[in-house]
């Protein structure tokens, strides 16, 4: 088979590439034909003026028209708050556009001023409302604060101080002072303690208790309804104490006094 010509040789360059003497590309030929890129018809110029208004459209009607404005709030899930409360806080900028609305905002001024809020979303309901999905915080515990009471949750967070002790929460009474164990731990650290009591007991002796005391971190006791008492201990092995408080307690049901500050050896007494 018969090689490049002399001048296919000279136009693919050494080594076989295009172009001359060391590979370098030669312009094209004068007259040769030159690409071009087609220029858009006015089919595409129209869909593309479309997007541009259907764009603008958008915006304007998120952000300048009369009709996506938040005009009204509705707040659900209060027990003790009650919606006005929470709204007065929210302060929706009623008359601002919908998409505008910082709902971010709006959620860490409810959980900073209103600290009986242990949860809160706050989202858009198109075309014209806010809505604020509210969780409150339920107490546990309650501490005596002169003649009020300190709310304190399962998290053993203090979120609120009230006149009437909520009806069903048991009393937590704090004998620490001057204590090691106060000195050691601490006042938030023993109620915290006894928070985590309270969450191990037994389902039907967490319903009868009536107060918890805590003279010092490895004492806790309870009282229970029907004169009944429990020493508890320290906080360690609860659920070793449930145990043994649930079988001393059906092993002996009109006992009054119940010991599991050492679950391996239970005690109960009469009084």
């Amino acid at each position: 088979m018969a090689g490049p010509t002399t001048a296919e040789r000279g136009a693919l360059g050494p080594q076989g590439g295009p172009g001359g003497p060391e590979g370098k590309v030669r312009p094209p030929r004068k007259g040769a034909p030159v690409e071009r890129f087609p220029r858009p018809g006015p089919r595409s110029l129209l869909i593309a003026f479309g997007a541009l208004i259907a764009v603008a459209g958008a915006i304007w009607l998120l952000y300048g028209s009369a009709w996506l404005r938040a005009e009204h709030v509705e707040t659900t899930g209060t027990e003790v708050l009650t919606p006005r409360e929470v709204e007065a806080v929210a302060a929706v900028p009623i008359g601002a556009p919908l998409i505008s609305v910082d709902t971010d905002a709006i959620e860490a001024r409810l959980r900073q001023e209103l600290p009986r809020i242990d949860a809160v979303e706050v989202e858009r309901s198109w075309p014209h409302g806010i809505e604020l999905v509210v969780t409150e915080r339920k107490p546990v515990l309650l501490l005596e604060k002169g003649a009020k009471f300190v709310e304190v949750d399962a998290r053993s967070v203090r979120f609120a101080t009230v006149a009437t002790a909520p009806k069903g929460v048991p009393l937590l009474r704090l004998k620490v002072d001057g204590s090691a164990s106060l000195n050691r731990f601490g006042a938030d650290r023993l109620v915290a303690e006894a928070v985590r009591v309270r969450s191990e007991l037994p389902a039907k002796v967490a319903a009868d208790l009536r107060s918890m005391k805590v003279v010092s971190y490895d004492y806790i006791s309870l009282e229970l309804s029907g004169d009944r008492s429990v020493v508890w201990g320290s906080p360690e092995a609860g659920e070793a104490k449930a145990r043994a408080l649930t079988a001393l307690m059906k092993a002996a049901p009109k006992a009054g006094h119940f010991d599991v500050s050492a679950p391996s050896a239970p005690a109960v007494s009469r009084s």
